[in-house]
């Protein structure tokens, strides 16, 4: 089993979504070192802060899908969390204990060795202190300029725009897109991380108009892709297109 290879003569950066979960276990390192060795341009993951102020990579509020062991993963210490040994990725029945939930640092060392660009989402509200001590770790672990933050929280973003004035980062939004999308994006500098579905031509030439640019989730039809790239956009982020 491998990924599925997408050709298009305007073919857009391909970022592997949570690490290469098509073929392992989502937001593990073996996820992440699959898409590392790969010809993706992005490895993208979700980091929350636990308990204890630590940051841990995983996409769920709860580990209960993942982990089997339900815990809240905001209210539970990074230890405890990093104990937890990780189910295995559908269709793949060999037990594994190496698949546990990473660290922030041991992701962007995974980004930083393969050169590889890190797409980091930041996961529910957080505080201006959270968004600078997860930059603080990038800083200590790896090169800032090669991480793209994306959120839903528009104010996580905004936090980072303050003590970082030209980090890249793209605000997240699902089918639903607010009057004032463009406005706010081209005044605060920010880029576009959209749904596919409610990605057209002119949507897309619309936000390159006002200097915005445009990555789409989460395609792995390579048709949809295919209309993508015609429409222009500048990532698409996939769980298997590659």
């Amino acid at each position: 089993m491998d990924t599925i290879k997408f050709s298009h003569e305007k073919k857009p950066l391909m970022v592997a979504h949570r690490g290469c979960s098509y073929l392992e276990r989502e937001n593990t390192a073996a996820a992440f070192v699959a898409a590392g060795n790969r010809s993706y341009f992005g490895i993208e993951t979700d980091v929350h802060r636990t308990a204890d102020g630590r940051y841990i990579c995983i996409h769920d509020d709860r580990t209960g899908r993942v982990a089997g062991d339900d815990l809240p993963v905001e209210q539970t210490d990074f230890d405890t969390l990093r104990a937890l040994t990780l189910l295995n990725r559908p269709g793949n029945q060999k037990d594994r204990a190496d698949l546990m939930l990473p660290s922030l640092s041991e992701y962007i060392g995974i980004c930083e060795k393969y050169e590889k660009t890190a797409v980091l989402e930041l996961k529910n509200p957080m505080d201006e202190a959270t968004v600078v001590g997860i930059c603080r770790e990038i800083e200590a672990a790896g090169n800032m300029a090669h991480v793209i933050f994306i959120s839903f929280c528009y104010e996580n973003l905004l936090h980072l725009r303050r003590h970082y004035p030209r980090q890249a980062a793209q605000f997240l939004v699902g089918r639903n897109w607010p009057d004032d999308l463009l406005e706010r994006l081209t005044r605060d500098r920010i880029d576009l991380d959209a749904d596919h579905r409610a990605v057209t031509r002119e949507r897309v030439a619309a936000c390159h108009k006002a200097g915005v640019k445009v990555n789409v989730w989460t395609v792995d039809d390579p048709a949809v892709a295919a209309d993508m790239a015609d429409y222009g956009v500048d990532f698409i982020t996939s769980n298997c297109l590659e």
